[in-house]
């Protein structure tokens, strides 16, 4: 199951996943590793008390909430009150050996979760974090030691809320194109007044989880409107091969003309990949291939992305924002590791500058921009690592790993959890 991390929610939660895919990774670490001076063993063990900071921290202070505010020591709901850390930690916890941990889990969120509520939900977020969060951890959970039930993987109690949860989502790609609302009430569904413009990500981030829900479930309708949305922004693609931030999803016209590789367009690129390796599809493949054209193209500079107005293809914004560092991954993942590995060097040096990634970086300036200081703990950049150590077993993936524990734990630990950062002045926030 290809899971996509991505922020911001519970992401402490997900970076800490990344970097224990990272150091967990079954391959020797080579002389390189050694000679840099890297205990594989010691940050791993590292990495597994972080988690458990923030974990055991969450279920005292913040259970039956989203999530934990590690300042204030108490939870808020923010995505639609499931408790949405639970969902978020269930693969982490069978990624760490911790099955009697994991089944309690799943009997808590068997009791206690409900998506028959009166709740204005976000169709993406519900998508990738509940369905996707409840779906990794029902097909990791044999490998993993657990017991399943007769007729596993196509049957189990996390395979059948998540498809309780999908179905929620159903109503709001009822529209003309095809493309989705962005949000949707869980209980009357997509409300008389709710506004069509939808982020370009909101639309195109359904096909790895709804793809595998139909492959599991027999009901095509999860993987057709999730097609039916990527095709429907394959469809409206600029003359330059380029799509923009946000579109209207009954009338089809592009209300943000901005085009990149981040914020707002980010997990559709990722997901016509992921959804191209998980399903062996070439046409969705061949879709990104295009895109990635017209990417290099128009908005590549010096190993950086920029953003460009879509039809024009003039630069807009000279900004790298850290949503972004999920590209070198996935340039790794289509075979392209030298372009990845020099992106990713970029990204690196930011990270080294600051400690961790701003949401946007100045790339002219070589500075964070005004009121855009802030790091969220996202985990891009560390998933970036852990896919391109798999492809090159270079040792600087590595560092990368040491030095995220370590800033993370420098900067953000606090009593309660770990808690977003400006890392312009590493005072922390209650996030």
């Amino acid at each position: 199951m290809l899971r996509v991390l991505r922020g911001p929610g519970p992401a402490m939660l997900r970076s800490l996943g990344a970097l224990l895919c990272l150091w967990a990774l079954r391959l020797p670490a080579g002389p390189g590793a050694a000679a840099r001076g890297l205990d594989v063993a010691f940050y791993r063990e590292r990495v597994r008390a972080m988690f458990y900071h923030a974990y055991e921290h969450y279920l005292e202070s913040a259970f039956p909430y989203d999530e934990l505010r590690p300042l204030t020591c108490d939870g808020q709901d923010t995505w639609g009150s499931f408790s949405l850390t639970l969902i978020d930690a269930l693969d982490t916890l069978l990624i760490l050996g911790n099955v009697s941990e994991f089944q309690r889990v799943v009997n808590v969120l068997q009791e206690g979760v409900d998506f028959d509520i009166d709740v204005n939900a976000s169709v993406f977020e519900t998508n990738i974090r509940v369905v996707g969060g409840l779906l990794s951890a029902h097909l990791l959970s044999r490998k993993a030691g657990v017991e399943v039930e007769a007729g596993w993987p196509c049957s189990g109690p996390l395979l059948r809320m998540a498809e309780e949860a999908a179905r929620k989502l159903l109503p709001a790609f009822q529209t003309p194109t095809g493309m989705p609302y962005g949000t949707v009430n869980l209980l009357h569904g997509v409300n008389p007044g709710e506004t069509p413009v939808t982020c370009t990500a909101g639309i195109g981030t359904f096909i790895v989880e709804f793809a595998t829900l139909s492959h599991l479930t027999g009901d095509p309708v999860f993987e057709d409107v999730a097609r039916k949305a990527l095709k429907a922004l394959w469809k409206n693609r600029s003359d330059i091969g380029l799509v923009g931030n946000h579109i209207d999803v009954i009338t089809a016209k592009w209300v943000a003309q901005d085009a990149g590789i981040g914020a707002g367009v980010d997990s559709y690129f990722e997901y016509l990949v992921k959804g191209a390796i998980l399903l062996q599809d070439k046409e969705l493949m061949s879709m990104f291939l295009e895109y990635n054209k017209a990417i290099k193209n128009y908005t590549k500079f010096d190993d950086w992305y920029l953003w460009v107005q879509m039809y024009k293809g003039t630069v807009s914004m000279p900004v790298f924002q850290s949503l972004e560092a999920y590209w070198p991954g996935l340039q790794s993942l289509i075979g392209d590791v030298d372009n990845a590995m020099r992106t990713f060097l970029n990204y690196y040096t930011v990270w080294k500058q600051f400690g961790g990634l701003p949401e946007f970086y100045n790339i002219p300036q070589g500075y964070t921009v005004d009121k855009r200081e802030g790091y969220p703990l996202r985990p891009e950049l560390i998933e970036s690592a852990m896919y391109l150590y798999r492809a090159t077993r270079d040792p600087t993936l590595l560092e990368l790993g040491r030095d995220a524990v370590e800033s993370i734990e420098k900067i953000s630990k606090v009593d309660c959890g770990f808690a977003t950062v400006s890392v312009k002045s590493s005072s922390k926030s209650a996030k």
